[in-house]
């Protein structure tokens, strides 16, 4: 039996002339939660549509829980899905939209108050879908992907909508499906989030897998960053000059200079800046977080 829960090989999509996806190889262990992230455009969509049998690859193969992705139908009843937003019936209530669901997909409708009250909608299980907000259809369109009881639980942007409250509800019930056993495969645009409970990373740029692994391998791997800041924005300029000036690559980015470096070269730089007559108001030594390490490994800013 293979203990991956998705692995895939040299996977590809064209259209036209564009290559959507380009020879993507990764895998996802059983029971892991695992990160998918990419820059808009990266094919983190197509990827996942093309794992779940909604459109066909252009080269490539693939395995979900051991099946080939070329037979959806011999694995797709062990998977939970949601893919660019939920879509439900807008005059049903949450609870009526999950039982026709349920029925349509050969699953027991008895779980449905229990899934309801699991993704924070127990009190709103009779109110129609035309008046939920945002971050509810979000957690309904949660529920309907858990009707299976899937061993695998593919998730697209699940926090889009949701406050921060929702947002760690969603944390918590995503490592929570981990510890039973479900593997969960989920991209989010909140970095930080994933950061918080992602066992393993699938990271695109261009349609090209750039990192796979383990985050805390990623992370343990990435070099020191100081962050440095003048009295105005009109000092960042010289800043970044120093430090490139001194063979360190460096960018600015959030109102502040990131810098690679070791964090002894701290001194150096104020040293510098203050010869360039500049007092810096912040110098912090740090070593990057994930949306740091995605910036550099996809180019993004």
């Amino acid at each position: 039996m293979s203990n991956t829960a998705i692995s895939v090989t040299d996977l590809s999509k064209k259209y036209g002339e564009r290559m959507a996806v380009s020879h993507a190889t990764f895998e996802v262990p059983l029971g892991t939660i695992c990160g998918f992230v990419g820059p808009n455009g990266s094919g983190k969509t197509t990827t996942m549509r093309m794992l779940l049998g909604l459109i066909t690859p252009t080269g490539g193969t693939g395995e979900i829980l051991g099946e080939s992705i070329k037979h959806p139908e011999k694995y797709l009843p062990r998977v939970g899905a949601m893919i660019e937003g939920p879509a439900f019936y807008p005059a049903l209530s949450g609870s009526e939209n999950l039982k026709y669901l349920a029925t349509l997909g050969g699953f027991s409708t008895n779980r449905v108050q229990h899934l309801l009250d699991q993704v924070g909608l127990g009190d709103r299980a009779k109110s129609k879908y035309k008046t939920y907000s945002l971050g509810m259809k979000q957690r309904l369109g949660i529920a309907a992907a858990l009707l299976p009881n899937p061993k695998l639980l593919m998730l697209d942007e699940p926090t889009n909508g949701l406050d921060p409250e929702g947002i760690q509800e969603v944390r918590a019930l995503l490592r929570s499906l981990a510890n039973d056993g479900t593997s969960v495969f989920v991209s989010s645009h909140l970095l930080s989030e994933l950061e918080l409970i992602s066992d393993y990373l699938v990271m695109l740029r261009k349609g090209e897998v750039v990192f796979t692994g383990k985050m805390m391998d990623l992370m343990l791997d990435q070099q020191p960053v100081i962050i440095a800041k003048g009295a105005n924005d009109s000092q960042l300029a010289t800043l970044l000059a120093i430090a490139e000036g001194a063979g360190h690559r460096a960018m600015i980015r959030d109102g502040a200079v990131h810098v690679e470096g070791p964090a002894e070269w701290a001194l150096d730089f104020n040293r510098a800046a203050f010869n360039a007559g500049i007092t810096l108001s912040q110098l912090t030594p740090q070593l990057p977080n994930l949306e740091e390490t995605f910036f550099e490994m996809t180019g993004e800013k």
